[in-house]
């Protein structure tokens, strides 16, 4: 089936064509009254002006954008015909004129259906079944009359006619093949051969038009390979040129006829389904259909030799026209296929209406947290730390954000986005400067803590200005800093996934400047203990999930005396944080803990909090 351009194109063509035959028609019915032939003039001009009627009902019956499938090909069966029929018009004019050559009427035949050759070799250049049959129907006609004359010009024309028949044939061709390959290069992905960006953002248009029209729904799949960079990387862009050539014959192969097949760039593809009714189809199906997909993905592939093995991360949406709009038509996939990656990957993930609350969510916070770091509405808290004896030895910072739109929004929420966003860089120097100043200002008025924890990220930790960040702020709020003052960059256990060597290296930078490090979440990630004797660390705090059931489970209280008796033989300072009881401080003070942080002694409070009850 013929792509929606050449449908453009050829309803086009049915108002010139009709110009060109109704107005030089009105020609020949001249002739006819002069030269007393009027009646077959008539009747001629009549079949003309009637399958011009019926060309101009074809004209606006047109619309690509409501028109489905079946409804597009049977009219497009109609459109031949109608220039069947007008073409045939003129060589029927020709018969009825030729043998008036006492008028010199057949000069004027002639030459109009030469010109009418030429006509349709220029306006039906898009589409062979069109101009090979009726250039056929125009000349062979002038060849026999040429023919018929029985003279020897008569033959040496009949050849000419035929030579001149070959050549709008072989330019018609050959302009037919140059129109098709530029139509299929800016409407094909160049490697794959499957539909570009550029068509897949036409179709939509017209589908979305076609929906709305009748009352129809669509299921549309985004497919993003998994891991696919790795394979780029480590086997070149060869290999992974041709595992990407492999994906594409796979998915074309599973969907056949069904859905239309797409490349938007890179490792990612998308499929929409043909035009479906509301009765027969529910969501379950496309679901269904993407699982069927993703195992077929995850067939090994062998490539030049390489055992290749790839799965894929699909999110799955089922099509409301209402929501359709603009270049925003696949957000709702789109956010389905990245809560896919965002699960782990290798899975199938189906648009809903909570999924959609959720990122809308996730959109407002990262929009907001741009105007809160501006105007400085997130606040840094302060929660206490206490020794054995209840006494205070330092504290954390923390921060908390209330919005008048949001309500409060919890760290674990925001932080996230932070991250992802790269918010995390300008969050985390305002945290580290106002946990400066106050450590200052308290300083200055002889309460000085014995250590002082803040929260450092793995993208701000391993950003490049970030120890002359450091090193700036150390220089202008402590120039002359009291020895047994710590100052803790707690870093989570995610710092085993990075590159470890400049991990350390950046660690052992930022101790010769007087920083010290802390593992937060202690135990709960990676095979933590293999890495105390690598890092350069000087504490470690016990996840609160420990804490939280040690006079519940036995295996909780093993682990943590475990934890804290290996943690001693490195001298590392020991944090327990989400102490919340008296028995669980009686337990962890009996296994020699050194630092206690929770509810059982105080919650985070705001600076000016803060300072009242342990400051001043």
């Amino acid at each position: 089936m013929k792509q929606q351009k050449y449908y453009n194109f050829l309803q086009k063509q049915i108002v010139l064509m009709m110009g060109l035959s109704l107005i030089p028609g009105l020609v020949y019915v001249v002739f006819g009254w002069i030269f007393n032939i009027v009646y077959p003039a008539l009747i001629w001009y009549g079949i003309l002006v009637f399958t011009s009627l019926y060309g101009w009902k074809l004209y606006k019956e047109f619309a690509i954008y409501k028109m489905d499938e079946a409804h597009l090909r049977r009219w497009y069966n109609k459109l031949t015909w109608f220039m069947y029929v007008i073409f045939s018009s003129w060589s029927l004019i020709f018969v009825m004129y030729v043998g008036y050559d006492e008028y010199d009427l057949h000069y004027i035949a002639i030459f109009t259906q030469l010109g009418a050759a030429v006509v349709a070799s220029a306006l039906l250049i898009s589409d062979k079944k069109l101009f090979v049959p009726i250039l056929f129907l125009l000349i062979l006609p002038l060849t026999l009359y040429f023919t018929l004359i029985g003279t020897w010009y008569g033959y040496i024309l009949s050849i000419f006619s035929l030579i001149f028949l070959a050549v709008l044939l072989y330019a018609s061709f050959n302009t037919n093949k140059l129109v098709q390959k530029n139509y299929f290069q800016a409407q094909h992905d160049a490697l794959t051969g499957l539909f570009n960006r550029r068509y897949f953002m036409e179709y939509m248009e017209s589908l979305n038009e076609r929906l709305l029209e009748n009352n129809k729904t669509a299921s549309m799949c985004l497919i993003d390979l998994d891991h696919f960079k790795t394979i780029n990387d480590s086997l070149g862009h060869d290999i992974g040129d041709k595992l990407l050539i492999d994906v594409s014959r796979r998915i074309e192969l599973y969907v056949k006829e069904t859905h239309m097949l797409a490349r938007l760039g890179g490792d990612e593809f998308i499929l929409v389904s043909k035009e479906l009714s509301h009765k027969t189809f529910n969501i379950d199906q496309g679901y269904a259909f993407a699982e069927g997909l993703l195992n077929m993905l995850r067939q090994p592939y062998v490539i030049d030799g390489h055992y290749l093995h790839i799965s894929a991360s699909i999110g799955v949406y089922q099509l409301d026209p209402s929501s359709l709009f603009t270049t925003n038509f696949i957000k709702e996939v789109d956010i389905a296929m990245y809560e896919a990656k965002g699960q782990g990957r290798d899975g199938v993930v189906v648009f809903n209406k909570d999924l959609e609350k959720r990122v809308e969510r996730h959109l407002q916070i990262e929009q907001k947290l741009h105007e809160a770091l501006k105007e400085n509405k997130i606040k840094v808290y302060y929660q206490p730390q206490f020794d054995k004896n209840e006494m205070l030895v330092g504290c954390e910072s923390l921060i908390r954000w209330y919005d008048s739109d949001l309500g409060i929004l919890a760290p674990d929420e925001f932080i996230s986005i932070a991250e992802k966003t790269g918010l995390i860089l300008d969050l985390g120097n305002y945290v580290l400067k106002e946990s400066f100043k106050s450590m200052n200002r308290w300083n200055e008025k002889g309460k000085k803590l014995k250590s002082f924890s803040i929260n450092v990220s793995m993208r701000q930790l391993l950003h490049e200005p970030f120890i002359k960040d450091v090193e700036y702020l150390l220089m202008t709020y402590f120039p002359q800093k009291e020895p047994k003052q710590k100052i803790y960059f707690e870093i989570t256990e995610h710092v085993f996934a990075e590159d470890i060597k400049k991990v350390i290296s950046i660690m052992n930078r930022l101790q010769k400047i007087g920083i010290s490090f802390s593992i937060d979440d202690f135990g709960t990630g990676y095979s933590s203990l293999s890495y105390l004797k690598v890092l350069p660390i000087d504490e470690v705090k016990i996840d609160k999930s420990f804490i939280g059931d040690l006079s519940e489970s036995k295996n909780n209280q093993k682990m943590t005396s475990a934890i804290i008796s290996i943690a001693k033989n490195f001298d590392l300072n020991i944090v327990a944080e989400g102490v919340e009881t008296f028995e669980q401080l009686t337990f962890l003070s009996r296994i020699d803990c050194d630092v206690y942080q929770g509810f059982y002694f105080e919650k985070a409070l705001s600076k000016i909090a803060f300072e009242e009850k342990y400051i001043f």
